[in-house]
This record gives structure tokens, sequence and C-alpha cells, in this order.
């Protein structure tokens, strides 16, 4: 099996799933509890605002932890999508600063212009006051 080039970014997996499909299993038991309640036709007592609190609250629990681990799959992606870029821009100037005096298909990132550039450009379209000074 060939090495990936790249490793793979950090994605939430089994303690998040684990979580998520426990609160779900709980879930489904107390809805499935307060169904047989609802079913043996007894009028409301406490066992029923058990389960039926008990339902709710672990199926919410269930939707915020699958949407949290959804949220943080999701952000891992972009971080690692975010690193690939950086490596890339960084590796981009390196191959440019190396390959400075021959033309390449490299292009080298744009730098501030020296003292001397500046005389020779003069303020090209920049409005100037009466003495020369510039405006802010």
């Amino acid at each position: 099996m060939a090495a990936p080039d790249r490793p793979m970014p950090h994605r939430p997996g089994a303690v998040s799933l684990f979580f998520v499909a426990k609160a779900g299993v709980f879930a489904a038991g107390f809805w499935i509890w307060l169904l047989v309640l609802a079913i043996r036709g007894d009028g409301a007592t406490g066992l029923h605002l058990l389960a039926a609190t008990g339902a709710i609250t672990t199926t919410l629990v269930a939707v915020v932890l699958g949407a949290r681990m959804a949220l943080q799959r999701n952000a891992a992606e972009r971080h690692a999508e975010f690193k690939r870029m950086l490596v890339d821009i960084s590796w981009n100037a390196f191959a440019a600063a190396g390959d400075a005096e021959s033309t390449g298909k490299v292009v080298p990132f744009p730098s501030a212009p020296s003292d001397s550039e500046r005389s020779l450009s003069g303020l090209s379209g920049e409005r100037t006051r009466n003495n020369g000074d510039r405006r802010r």
C-alpha cells in the first residue's frame, strides 16, 4: 500500500460517534417506553411524564451532539485545507527566492520598492499639495 503524499486531517470519529449513538439508543428506548405506556391506555401518571421527559431530552442531546460532530468534522477539513494552502504559499515563496536571478515559472511575491525606485517613479497619481506634501 502506497503512503499518501499528504497526511489525513484529524476528524472527530469514534468517541463522538459513540456518544451520538448512545444518546440515540437512549432516545429510542424512551420513545418506545412512552409508546408502550400510551398504548396500555392508563391515565397519565408520573411514569408517563418521566418517559416523555426522557424521550425529549435524549432526542435533543442526540441532535446537538450530532450537529457538534458534523461541525467539528467540517472545521477539521477546513483547517487541513488552510494548512495545505500555507505550505503551498511558503513553498512558492521559498522557490521564488531561490529563483530570483533567473526567469522561471514561479512568480516572486511583490516587495516594497526601494528608496531609489520611489524617487524615480515620482508621486504618480497621488494628489499633492502645492508644497509637495502628500495628503492623507
